[in-house]
């Protein structure tokens, strides 16, 4: 339809333009989606057998839907992608505050300028991306925002009765007539406010100070909702949770290649940073790993969440902190390195809920013991198991390794040696080298010296050696040396 040549109603009648509800809208640009084997939510991963088959059996159901969710799980993203599955393009009646369909009128305003001038009456076109509409639920919401109010300006202005319909003003939701609505974090609003919303869903109704309008609003109610809320903050009015087609369960990345997608297509990264800093693939596991680990934590508050924004912000803080290591060398590439893996503390300690527990440690110290499990959750995909218990006479592929550290008096590993001083430390350390000929012989080179550090560090964590951070970087040291000698 050239929206171009249509400027009037008499237009869009010729054009042979026929009123489709928005469900319907929705539901056959996502049947022709379907049919045509297209991803009508692109860039959302790990959901494809899960959330996005019941979502769009929502969408087909014509059903108002509820995301219920933890943090950090793209309950807001997916409500917005729908906005795809709108006509590009819709006629409103020129001047409606309510998106009047011009062949199927509701306001008092559109009627009457219908009736006054016909087909010559003024159509306006607007862009689907101007249908979505959306309100984060706080206690101080109003039900004067959402559905409306009495303006005594415009009654003052028009001179008229506050009896006079006309001197409504609208709120949020019937100025987003005929578009899509969401409103985050339903728990949060008031009951009162929630109760307003049971007409507007069911049957139409909205009313203001008295007045009954009879619009009926043509919406589609997208609500998202953290299951914690039920308890915490509030909850969902039951009648209102009945008015509610559809809730689907959202959930976290199920493995680490669906987060390291997620993370890769999320994190704000300026191009250089990616062209300066090496990021072994090893790196990426070990970070998703973490958020891993946090989900299992015990001094970590399960019902929170752990959301996926925290791996983002930990892979930008990590590359950053390789960038500030290459910027002070005065180096224009470097590589990741383990010891880079402290600069996400930050990041970690911000996103996660600790329990009682968890606060006694501290949140670095729970920051710290996450990388440390990862290491050893990791540590069996690329070297052998380091048992627990072993026997006195038996031997074990990291012998010469901790024997080196036994006869020298320990291993100092700044955090800004220059790449050349980094390698030439690590290639020092005979045994470590011979490890990863042994287990890892198909590792490139530039991805070999973060494994020797990795392989350090788990050693520390299966109790092969110790460490220690001092003021410019990490010391490493045999276990038990250190009291045979004396030190």
């Amino acid at each position: 339809m050239d929206k171009e040549k249509i400027k009037d109603l008499g237009a869009l009648k010729k054009a042979g333009y026929e009123s489709k509800g928005i469900k319907d809208e929705l539901r056959d640009n996502l049947k022709e989606k379907i049919k045509n084997k297209e991803n009508a939510f692109t860039g959302i991963h790990g959901y494809d057998y899960t959330v996005i088959p019941e979502l769009e059996r929502a969408i087909l159901s014509r059903h108002n839907i509820n995301l219920l969710g933890l943090r950090g799980q793209a309950k807001t993203r997916l409500a917005r992608l729908m906005v795809n599955l709108l006509d590009e393009w819709m006629p409103v009646v020129e001047g409606s505050e309510i998106n009047d369909d011009p062949l199927k009128p509701i306001s008092r305003y559109a009627k009457e300028l219908i009736r006054e001038k016909g087909d010559k009456t003024p159509v306006s076109w607007v862009h689907r991306d101007e249908r979505f509409f959306e309100k984060l639920a706080t206690p101080d919401v109003t039900v004067a925002d959402l559905i409306g109010d009495v303006d005594p300006i415009k009654a003052a202005n028009l001179k008229l009765s506050y009896a006079d319909d006309r001197v409504i003003h609208f709120g949020m939701i019937p100025r987003a007539n005929r578009s899509i609505f969401v409103i985050n974090e339903l728990p949060d609003l008031q009951a009162r406010i929630q109760v307003a919303l049971f007409n507007i869903l069911q049957e139409g109704d909205i009313q203001i100070r008295g007045f009954k309008l009879r619009l009926p609003l043509d919406m589609q109610f997208v609500f998202t909702a953290n299951p914690e809320d039920y308890t915490n903050r509030g909850s969902i009015v039951t009648p209102l949770k009945d008015r509610i087609g559809s809730q689907i369960l959202t959930h976290y990345p199920e493995d680490i290649e669906t987060a390291k997608v997620i993370t890769s297509q999320e994190a704000q990264l300026d191009e250089r940073q990616r062209e300066l800093v090496h990021v072994p693939e090893i790196a990426k596991d070990l970070l998703e790993q973490i958020s891993f680990e946090a989900r299992d934590s015990e001094f970590i508050d399960h019902k929170s969440g752990v959301s996926a924004r925290m791996s983002i912000t930990a892979f930008e803080n990590l590359l950053s902190t390789a960038e500030r290591r290459a910027i002070r060398n005065d180096e224009n590439r470097t590589s990741l390195r383990f010891g880079d893996f402290l600069g996400v503390i930050p990041s970690i300690t911000g996103k996660v809920e600790l329990v009682y527990e968890g606060e006694q440690e501290g949140a670095a110290f729970v920051a710290q013991q996450l990388i440390g499990d990862s290491v050893k959750t990791l540590f069996p995909d690329y070297f052998p198991k380091i048992e627990q218990l072993q026997r006195p006479d038996e031997t074990t592929p990291y012998d010469d390794l901790v024997e080196w550290f036994f006869e020298s008096s320990g291993f100092e590993l700044p955090d800004d040696l220059s790449d050349a001083e980094y390698k030439e430390k690590l290639d020092s350390i005979g045994p470590l080298k011979k490890l990863i000929e042994k287990h890892q012989p198909e590792l490139k080179n530039e991805d070999s010296y973060f494994m020797k550090e990795f392989l350090l560090w788990a050693l520390v964590e299966f109790k092969k050696l110790s460490k220690k951070r001092f003021s410019k970087g990490l010391q490493f040291k045999d276990l038990y040396g250190s009291y045979i000698s004396g030190l």
